[in-house]
């Protein structure tokens, strides 16, 4: 087994990148650890930071000069810039704007402290506090957080307790609309003008559902209709000839979720699938919404289809190969938003 740390910071980055990327591929993580000549915790440990912090999480750190030589703002002061930042938004605090920007942050230096810094003297204070400029997790404003502490606290114990007095597992399920022409990422093109992705007039679009547990496990179906009462229960009807044991499946709100048919349905399977709902507006308890992330994120990459029947083909591939890569299908319940599935004594506040 090789070591990389004796590579360059930035082949260091590279071989961390391309080990990512053969995973996202769908090489599985030993054959991953043999080809690079890295061990198996580091193929995981790169997963980890990929699925929590994309490409940025995988960067060469900048090594520079150490913390408190020639800062102009004191530890009091950088401390307290820092904490504002994470705990509010721009707008919060006098300034324009629901983002932070380098320019933003030094505007609320100068309203603080009256001391003013270049674009660049900010982000290495940024950096310097562990910082980094990402996409931020939105968050519905209609979101109760009563409701949210309530499901932890007092519903998914209850729903834990329920599946293990019948025998039975959880699923987390979604669904997910796939179309033509998606883009997806980041590209490189001249400063100042925003690059031009052209895509072809002929649009279409497939839809799938999916289920996993905290096994690894994964149950999907690929449709070229739109998500109906109908199709749930089509999905219920295989998901149920999948197991020898009742499932007990966690799903949003959605009206097909709710509807009569689907009730009628779950009546008649009562020793099957009982259904939970997650509270209103509130995705991120859904572990299943990482593979909704990672089925959009995968194949723009990999391929571009060109009709729907070849967009369908490519979306069966896609969960076929997850399917049998269980380690991928666990790390769905690792994100802080999430966890809470896998200890019955973590709950998230």
């Amino acid at each position: 087994m090789g070591d990389a740390r004796h590579l360059s910071p930035s082949a260091q980055e590279a071989l961390r990148l391309r080990a990512v990327a053969a995973l996202v591929a769908g090489r599985d993580r030993e054959n991953v650890a043999a080809v690079f000549g890295v061990s198996l915790k580091a193929v995981d440990d790169w997963w980890a930071k990929w699925q929590a912090g994309g490409r940025e999480a995988l960067a060469m750190r900048p090594r520079g000069k150490p913390v408190g030589v020639h800062q102009v703002l004191d530890e009091a002061e950088q401390a307290a810039v820092r904490q504002a930042v994470l705990d509010h938004r721009p707008c919060d605090v006098g300034l324009s704007g629901q983002l932070w920007t380098r320019r933003l942050v030094g505007e609320l230096i100068v309203e603080l402290y009256r001391v003013r810094l270049t674009e660049p003297g900010v982000g290495k204070y940024l950096k310097r506090w562990g910082l980094s400029f990402q996409r931020p997790d939105k968050r519905a404003v209609e979101q109760d957080p009563r409701a949210v502490r309530r499901r932890h606290e007092e519903t998914w114990p209850k729903i834990r307790a329920k599946a293990k007095k019948d025998g039975g597992e959880i699923l987390f399920a979604d669904q997910v609309g796939i179309r033509s022409g998606q883009v997806t990422g980041r590209t490189w093109g001249e400063k100042g003008k925003t690059p031009v992705v052209r895509r072809s007039g002929n649009r279409f679009s497939v839809n799938a559902m999916s289920a996993i547990s905290t096994k690894g496990r994964m149950h999907f179906m690929v449709l070229t209709e739109s998500f109906t009462a109908e199709v749930m229960c089509r999905f219920l009807d295989r998901l149920a000839g999948h197991f020898d044991h009742k499932v007990h499946l966690v799903v949003d709100g959605h009206s097909a979720h709710r509807s009569r048919k689907v009730r009628d349905w779950l009546a008649a399977h009562s020793e099957d699938v009982e259904l939970h709902f997650l509270p209103p507006y509130s995705p991120e308890l859904n572990p299943d919404e990482l593979v909704n992330a990672d089925i959009k994120h995968s194949l723009p990459r990999q391929h571009r289809a060109r009709d729907q029947a070849e967009l369908t083909a490519e979306t069966r591939r896609f969960f076929r190969r997850r399917q049998r890569q269980p380690h991928i299908v666990r790390g769905c319940f690792g994100g802080p938003t999430v966890r809470y599935t896998l200890d019955e004594n973590l709950m998230i506040i």
